[in-house]
């Protein structure tokens, strides 16, 4: 088995936590652990590596070999990683990889997610000219570059949403993917926010949108000088973009399609450029695979309730190299919820959920170490 985990962490944003707690000390409030990275990653893979070690205990050996890589840089888009992973494969060489990130659907149920979601940052921006011009005496007259941008955004999704771009979508949402998202709701947890059903691609469920389909957001946007606004035509609009995406989109086209599609709407003055923060590639284990089956049973005996099966997370992990680069299958058993402030002040993980992945993971690893698993070389 190959484990993984990475302890790199977004930025502490001291100073707008509760009660002012210092993001980088381990607090305990009302049964929660606080601080930066106990949910994104360092306190998940250290929730299996103490599994690894509960099952030592208990057994005296796993039964089975295990091997853990942690990573330093998955917030930045784990560079080096497939480096390592094509020159020294064989030190990686394993049967599955079994990981812990992200978080729950719920809180009261656990997860298992076979793959994850793509993602690409990147840039649009439009240099009408140098400098700004007086707005009462050049208004009317000159092209303003902030409303030229948002026309062009606006092509990309419709009004709620709607990816536009034919390349940007799947020609269809797999059979079997449909199948174990059937009746699979997302939110409703206490700390999350209420879900906009209006919103995304119709004709698909919520479930179907965040893990079958593609998603289009604008993280940010620049025109003028927002903190001190004056009465001229600004020169320059920016803004941050960012697709999130699914097996089955070409991940080298992303960038071309949407310079094609621009053009042929007229907005040819929108310059595109991949931003230099995080790029994922998507990916997904087959839901009828053997070692999901294997891996439901066990945390179903273990924790007494069936796992939901997520086809792909969300969100986005180095996920591609292992299951295309070492031809890993790959299980991922988050360990948070919904509610946790990943990537934000207050970020935290309640101590009752700690102590059942415990035990999920020390049962699964246990079973692992039974010998009966789809991975067992004779």
């Amino acid at each position: 088995m190959l484990g993984y985990g990475h302890g790199d962490t977004v930025l502490g944003m001291e100073g707008r936590w509760i009660d002012n707690l210092n993001p980088f000390e381990l607090t305990e409030r009302d049964g929660k652990w606080y601080g930066r990275g106990v949910v994104d990653n360092k306190g998940q893979h250290s929730i299996n590596l103490a599994a690894l070690e509960a099952v030592l205990q208990a057994r005296g050996k796993l039964g089975f070999n295990a091997k853990y890589l942690i990573e330093m840089g998955e917030e930045t888009g784990s560079p080096g990683l497939a480096k390592l992973a094509r020159e020294h494969g064989d030190l990686l060489a394993a049967d599955v990889l079994i990981g812990s990130d992200g978080p729950r659907l719920h809180r009261e149920r656990p997860d298992i997610s076979l793959g994850t979601r793509g993602a690409l940052n990147f840039d649009l921006s439009i240099e009408a000219r140098e400098g700004g011009h007086h707005s009462g005496n050049w208004g009317g007259l000159l092209s303003d570059p902030g409303i030229e941008l948002a026309h062009a955004i606006s092509s990309i999704t419709g009004p709620t949403g709607q990816i536009r771009i034919s390349e940007w979508v799947p020609a269809e949402l797999p059979v079997n993917v449909r199948r174990v998202l059937a009746g699979v709701e997302p939110g409703g947890d206490p700390g999350t926010p209420a879900i906009d059903r209006d919103w995304g691609e119709a004709g698909l469920t919520p479930a179907e949108r965040v893990f079958g389909w593609c998603s289009f957001s604008v993280l940010a946007y620049t025109c003028g000088t927002p903190e001190a606004p004056v009465n001229a035509i600004p020169p320059r609009a920016w803004a941050r973009c960012q697709l999130r995406f699914v097996v089955g989109i070409d991940p080298e086209d992303i960038i071309p399609a949407l310079r094609r599609h621009l053009k042929r709407h007229g907005f040819g003055k929108v310059k595109v450029e991949p931003s230099r923060e995080s790029f994922f590639k998507a990916s997904r284990l087959d839901p009828d695979h053997p070692w999901v089956k294997f891996v439901a049973a066990s945390l179903e005996r273990t924790g007494g309730q069936a796992p939901t099966i997520i086809p792909n997370a969300g969100g986005s992990l180095p996920n591609d190299i292992f299951s295309e680069t070492l031809g890993l299958p790959t299980i991922w058993i988050p360990h948070s919820y919904g509610g946790c402030s990943q990537h934000a002040p207050n970020e935290h993980v309640p101590k009752a959920l700690m102590r059942e992945a415990l035990e999920l993971m020390a049962g699964l690893y246990f079973d692992i170490g039974e010998g009966k698993h789809p991975g067992k070389r004779r």
